[in-house]
């Protein structure tokens, strides 16, 4: 039994779950004090070990069923075909044309029960980067790996077939029946998990639909669909709302001082007073002010709805502790520095004229997430909140959604805002139903009913 788990351990940590060392003697004493034979018992002790989250479960129970279900023997398999040297032979002989395949020699020693170098290449597959290129920008990269390992598939289904139909003996037809059955079951499991989806659990995604409709007619029209006027009419009713939003977060924060009285400073002040509590001392409460990062996405209609965020955004930066920003269109560039020494809308326009974002080039969210991963992931603290406003359209590259995963991992929280109808999500060259399972917030952002709505929720 002992073996069994270690080797269920090795093929968690190739498929990067991470299980530790006690845990692992955690487990193995749990075992002792249930029966093992009861298999929710069994499960149940191996999951709350090794999956530390909702969001690792769904990983821990595809391992679970591919190494105890998955990977058990075939029961149409006769004692004489169940002979693991038998197998192993058979598979030797398939696989001597493929002696310098890795690919190949994963597959065929997942056919015979070694399920770790298959999932090495699974991992391998999850996390491949895309080879940067100056001239073209494409998908391809990974697309014609999980390509390759299908045609890989694909020979060895072929061979199974053709050993299916060797040796037959007059008197005994099918030998080989049922140790070919056994390798197709377990090839069909092998390319389940080539194409099977991947998303860790995300139930506590919060997706809001509904929003207060403060302003009727204007606050309802799209930002993208606004006039030059109905522009500095929207700009004359944000700055109204925002000093209203900033006299009531003045008015809590002036409330702070009412509460639990704070006994002891009271009577420490009392003391230059004769002992008369002549001062009211009352507990502290923190300020929580969150800190924010915000990824804009500028191109076409996306940067009508960023335009306006970023106008809340700045013109309340004395509710955050902090606010960092970044323009995208093929790479992040930060605008913060603008913001932070110019008016708000004289920014704006500088955002557009000053500096070196490609207005040209094609949208590639993979791309940002790699370059912001790899040169901006230190401003991401436990304290920090990821606001990404876009669209989700990649033009068919590379989504890198398991980047999108490490920096939900370093922060607070990682909040979307798409201007698109909700409708539109996921047809196309969307991938907002990739990026939701790694959100823990998703919102449209369309006008500034919901724009408000959004920033409320923010800061109060």
């Amino acid at each position: 039994m002992l073996n069994l788990m270690l080797n269920f351990v090795s093929a968690c940590r190739t498929s990067d779950l991470r299980v530790s060392t006690a845990e692992v003697i955690d487990t193995a004493r749990h075992l002792e004090l249930i029966d093992v034979l009861d298999e929710p018992q069994f499960r149940a002790a191996l999951r709350a070990n090794f999956a530390k989250s909702r969001r690792e479960q769904r990983n821990f129970d595809r391992l679970y069923n591919l190494f105890f279900h998955d990977m058990r023997p075939n029961a149409e398999l006769t004692p004489e075909t169940a002979d693991k040297a038998k197998i192993q032979a058979a598979l030797d002989r398939m696989r001597q044309d493929a002696a310098n395949d890795e690919i190949s020699q994963a597959i065929f020693d997942f056919l015979a029960g070694a399920p770790i170098p298959y999932l090495k290449l699974m991992q391998k597959l999850e996390t491949q980067k895309e080879e940067a290129s100056k001239t073209l920008k494409s998908n391809l990269s990974q697309l014609s790996s999980r390509l390759e390992v299908m045609l890989r598939i694909n020979q060895a289904r072929n061979k199974i077939l053709q050993f299916q139909g060797d040796n037959q003996a007059p008197g005994e037809p099918g030998k080989n029946q049922g140790m070919a059955s056994h390798l197709m079951d377990r090839l069909e499991t092998a390319n389940r998990m080539l194409t099977e989806e991947t998303r860790p659990y995300n139930d506590g995604l919060k997706q809001v639909n509904t929003y207060d409709k403060q302003y009727a007619g204007i606050g309802e029209r799209p930002f993208s669909n606004l006039t030059a006027a109905e522009i500095e009419q929207m700009r004359t009713v944000i700055d109204q709302l925002v000093r209203k939003m900033k006299d009531i977060m003045s008015r809590r924060y002036a409330s702070r001082n009412k509460g639990k009285l704070d006994v002891k400073k009271t009577l420490r002040m009392a003391q230059k007073y004769g002992g008369i509590p002549i001062e009211i001392i009352y507990r502290q409460r923190p300020l929580r002010k969150t800190r924010v990062v915000t990824l804009c996405d500028v191109s076409g209609s996306v940067w009508s709805a960023a335009r306006f965020m970023l106008n809340m955004l700045y013109s309340m930066q004395e509710c955050f502790s902090d606010v960092q920003s970044f323009a995208f269109i093929s790479g992040p560039t930060n605008i913060t520095d603008i913001f932070e020494k110019h008016e708000v809308n004289k920014a704006i326009e500088k955002v557009i004229t000053d500096t070196h974002i490609n207005f040209d080039a094609y949208t590639d969210y993979g791309a940002i997430f790699t370059e912001f991963y790899r040169d901006h992931l230190h401003l991401l603290t436990r304290k920090t909140t990821l606001i990404i406003l876009g669209d989700a359209r990649t033009n068919y590259q590379n989504p890198c959604e398991n980047l999108l995963d490490a920096m939900r991992a370093k922060c607070r929280r990682v909040i979307w805002l798409n201007p698109e109808p909700e409708q539109f999500w996921g047809t196309g060259d969307s991938e907002m139903s990739t990026y939701k399972a790694y959100c823990h917030e998703v919102r449209p952002c369309r006008n500034l009913n919901q724009l408000m709505y959004f920033i409320e929720d923010l800061v109060f």
